[in-house]
C-alpha cells in the first residue's frame, strides 16, 4: 500500500500548477535547448549539451516526484487554531527562553512558506508538538539532549 501525504489545498495547487508546468512549457524549452546544442557539432565535447541533458535529468526526476507525491496527496482540511496538526504554524519559546519566540510549520517540506522553517510531524519535535493546545509544554527528544518548549500560538 502507497503511504499517503497529508497536503493543504494551497500546497497541493501550487504543487499542482508546477507539474503542469514542468511536463508542458518546461519539456518543450529543454528539447529546444537539446536542439540547438546538438546542432553545434560533436557531442563528446559539447558543454552546452551536457548541461541540458543534466538539467533535463534533474528536472525529470521532480516531475517523477510530483506525480508520486499529488497521486498519494490527501488534503487536510485547515484546523482551528485550538491545537496543533500538520499545516499549522506554531510560535514556541524554548524551556528557559521565554523572550525568544520562534515560529515553526509543521507539516511536509512541500508546505514551506517563506519566512517559515518546517517541521516534519514525525520528527522528534513534530511529534511533540502533534495534539498540543495554547499553553502547553511539551518535551522532545533532541541530540543534544531534552528540549522543552511551550506553545505561544497555533495559527490554522
Amino acid at each position: 500500500m502507497a503511504a499517503t501525504y497529508e497536503l493543504s489545498q494551497d500546497a497541493f495547487d501550487r504543487l499542482t500548477a508546477e507539474h503542469l508546468e514542468l511536463t508542458t512549457t518546461w519539456r518543450i524549452e529543454i528539447a529546444r535547448k537539446i536542439e540547438i546544442a546538438r546542432e553545434m557539432g560533436d557531442l563528446s565535447e559539447n558543454g552546452d549539451y551536457h548541461a541540458a541533458k543534466e538539467e533535463q535529468g534533474k528536472v525529470e526526476a521532480r516531475i517523477g516526484h510530483l506525480a508520486a507525491l499529488l497521486l498519494d496527496a490527501v488534503i487536510i482540511e485547515a484546523g482551528d487554531g485550538s491545537t496543533v496538526i500538520s499545516g499549522s504554524v506554531v510560535t514556541v519559546t524554548y524551556d528557559g527562553d521565554d523572550d525568544d519566540e520562534e515560529r515553526y510549520l509543521v507539516g511536509r517540506i512541500e508546505e514551506q512558506r517563506e519566512g517559515l522553517d518546517v517541521v516534519s510531524p514525525t520528527s522528534p519535535m513534530g511529534v511533540a508538538l502533534m495534539g498540543a493546545k495554547l499553553g502547553d509544554t511539551v518535551a522532545y527528544q533532541a541530540p543534544s539532549g531534552e528540549m522543552r518548549v511551550t506553545i505561544r500560538a497555533i495559527e490554522a
